[in-house]
């Protein structure tokens, strides 16, 4: 089958699905994505391409979201469009429709069936909007989010068929869209991913650990109010307190993914440090930074507690990755995270607005680890029968490819 996948962050969430489709050697694969940096895969032929036009600095905050994904609609196509003339028609589009890359397909592949990736609409109640009260929504929110919201509302018909990772998240979509979307997550490569009893970390100045020692994980792209930084760094002077040999890794970047960006000097970790920082025994606290991905790995598997915090929002592929490695979790309850983890059966839920309880439950899966044995073998076992890629995911996928293309053109498993 001839595919052309669109994400203007190679692979985004393809990671899987291309690994297995350029593995088989029997598909035409190219990928049109903006990340000239991302290393060339064998069997995938990588198209960087530009956004036609991005908005100017002093654009119209309301026009500005719909001005940045046409501009990137219009690259994208252009590119498509080279593409069809060099001789490469795909037998189908798999894309991202958060930034616009799909809009304008159809009108240079008409015939070409498009399968949508929908990630998240924005809403002004039931999202992280004005979940946070530290953070509360301005007058102008309601509009700029629906702003936000025409990219979706005009990808939908810029496709054939969408797929969106869980059900939270495909619910946020209008009751429109619901029945052109299915549920189909990424998928979570549990077969590369488990405990490991012998796993050891250099953590620099103190050296060598191993399972034996009483450590803590967080582990967030960045370190922000949506995934909870701060209700980490609240709850960590109760945790050092009650566990004086405990020691947290925080694994994360200084930037922003999600929601307004910290205004004070230093961003969002030096605004914590400020606030708590006399409380904190610093040399007890590793910053690890964005780790590579063997690294990330490591760190949970020496995790004796991992905390999982966000607001609601889309689901983060580290809880099942840490679900897989069986992590005794400690995550928020909010309805994403509970689509996945059960209390008290995979994992243990806190309100995310409540570093006291969240420090609670932290210091009693430090102390008496045996007591919450049973959560990791558990998380895993829910991952392995519900995400695994290669069992459960990659059919799934497949199944919804192949109903778009002819049946002698369908991807074989």
């Amino acid at each position: 089958m001839k595919i052309l996948l669109v994400h203007q962050n190679m692979p985004g969430q393809y990671r899987e699905l291309l690994d297995w489709l350029a593995a088989q050697g029997a598909h035409e694969l190219v990928f049109l994505t903006q990340r000239w940096d991302f290393p060339d895969l064998p069997g995938v032929r990588k198209v960087v391409y530009r956004p036609h036009r991005q908005p100017a600095a002093d654009a119209y905050g309301l026009s500005r979201p719909w001005e940045e994904a046409a501009g990137n609609g219009y690259g994208a196509a252009r590119a498509a469009a080279a593409l069809r003339d060099e001789g490469f028609v795909p037998d189908i589009i798999l894309g991202h429709t958060g930034w616009g890359e799909l809009l304008f397909m159809k009108q240079v592949l008409p015939q070409v069936p498009v399968l949508g990736f929908f990630e998240y609409y924005y809403r002004a109640e039931g999202g992280p909007v004005g979940f946070d009260p530290e953070d509360p929504p301005s007058e102008a929110t309601p509009f700029l989010l629906a702003a936000r919201n025409a990219v979706p509302n005009s990808a939908i018909e810029a496709v054939d068929r969408g797929i969106s990772p869980t059900r939270w998240q495909r619910d946020t979509f209008p009751a429109s869209f619901r029945d052109r979307i299915d549920v189909c997550h990424d998928g979570i490569r549990t077969d590369r991913l488990g405990p490991d009893p012998d796993v050891t970390l250099n953590l620099g100045r103190v050296g060598r650990i191993d399972r034996g020692g009483e450590i803590f994980t967080y582990v967030a792209r960045n370190m922000e109010r949506t995934r909870g930084f701060h209700i980490l760094m609240r709850a960590l002077p109760a945790i050092q307190r009650a566990r004086p040999r405990a020691r947290v890794l925080i694994v994360g970047g200084s930037g922003t993914s999600y929601g307004r960006a910290s205004q004070a000097e230093g961003g969002f970790r030096a605004e914590l440090e400020r606030e708590v920082g006399h409380l904190v025994d610093w040399d007890r606290v590793h910053f690890l930074g964005q780790v590579p991905y063997a690294d990330f790995r490591r760190v949970v598997q020496i995790s004796r507690c991992h905390i999982y915090l966000t607001m609601p929002f889309v689901l983060s592929w580290s809880l099942l990755e840490a679900m897989a490695m069986e992590a005794t979790i400690v995550a928020s309850d909010v309805p994403p995270v509970r689509e996945v983890v059960t209390h008290g059966e995979t994992g243990l839920l806190v309100d995310f607005l409540d570093p006291a309880t969240l420090a609670a439950r932290v210091i009693e899966v430090l102390a008496d680890p045996a007591r919450y044995a049973h959560l990791g073998p558990a998380a895993r076992a829910h991952v392995v029968a519900e995400y695994d890629f290669l069992t459960r995911c990659l059919p799934r996928q497949v199944a919804r490819i192949n109903a778009l293309v002819p049946p002698d053109r369908a991807i074989t498993l």
